[in-house]
């Protein structure tokens, strides 16, 4: 059975960066878009629908939504939108100041955690304005290291942003967060051909029961825990999203079977995979027959 959903990949972005300023803008999608650069979309002022993977949101002002790289969104209900979107590859990322790389992770890699963050208005005030500036800056005339001008402004914003989601900074520069931080950096790059916890133990040199006991205070969640969401995520977005099989799915998420992959799906979703898929063609048929 077949998926019937139509995804759109979005194309280059040169230095795998851009910002773009949204005014008013009335974004109605036709179709999805699988992401292939980080995406900060900034709400000063919006109302309609952002669809994020299986999730659908009501557009507010004053919010940031942080979508990674594999996840599919579309904006729907005539959505209007005031604000800025920033995109930025990993590659990108790189030419920020080291000091600043942890909060790519602590943003990013956990996407079902931070995919919505409320601002306070005195917040987003600081955030406009910096995002202001590096609108400015991105669309001045080329000049010497502007790419590296562009990464420290972006390093700036992330802190911003980072900070709304840790408030106790002890927490934040503690051994134990670092040490999450980086397993949940190896997750996101390698979560789907390693699915164990203690390679990803020998990987950052400490034992798998350590890493678990780390994982869960920091994140509440287990190693284990935190493997299988990716991967849960990343398999219903193939389900939703892709024509490939049941079994090639399996493949590509490295389970060594399809009845291994569907016992897998089916205890943490409660639903086998064609059921699950099965209600995303359901949907798509019955939008193409009504009529408005």
């Amino acid at each position: 059975m077949k998926a019937q959903r139509e995804i759109f990949n979005e194309p280059h972005i040169a230095h795998s960066f851009s910002i773009v300023r949204i005014k008013n803008t009335v974004i109605d999608s036709t179709f999805f878009t699988r992401l292939t650069y980080h995406r900060i979309v900034f709400i000063e002022e919006g109302n309609g629908i952002l669809s994020i993977d299986q999730h659908s949101y009501d557009i507010k002002k004053d919010e940031v939504f942080l979508i990674s790289i594999g996840q599919i969104y579309r904006f729907e209900n005539n959505a209007t939108v005031s604000g800025y979107t920033i995109s930025f590859g990993d590659c990108f990322w790189e030419k920020t100041p080291r000091s600043a790389r942890d909060c790519k992770s602590v943003l990013f890699n956990k996407t079902t955690a931070n995919q919505r963050l409320q601002i306070d208005k005195t917040a987003m005030q600081q955030l406009l304005f910096l995002m202001a500036t590096l609108s400015t800056e991105y669309h001045s005339k080329p000049y010497y290291n502007q790419m590296d001008a562009l990464a420290s402004y972006l390093k700036i914003i992330m802190i911003k942003l980072a900070n709304v989601q840790l408030h106790d900074e002890m927490r934040f520069e503690s051994q134990d967060y670092l040490l999450y931080r980086q397993f949940m950096e190896l997750v996101s790059s390698e979560f789907h051909q390693n699915h164990s916890v203690k390679t990803y133990a020998v990987s950052l040199h400490i034992t798998a029961r350590k890493l678990s006991e780390t994982c869960k205070r920091c994140s509440g969640m287990g190693a284990k825990e935190v493997i299988n969401g990716q991967l849960l995520a990343e398999a219903k977005r193939l389900l939703q999203f892709s024509s490939n099989t049941v079994k090639e799915i399996a493949y590509t998420l490295h389970f060594s079977s399809s009845e291994q992959f569907s016992n897998f799906f089916k205890k943490h979703s409660n639903s086998s995979p064609a059921n699950y898929r099965s209600q995303f063609i359901n949907i798509a048929q019955i939008k193409t027959t009504i009529k408005p």
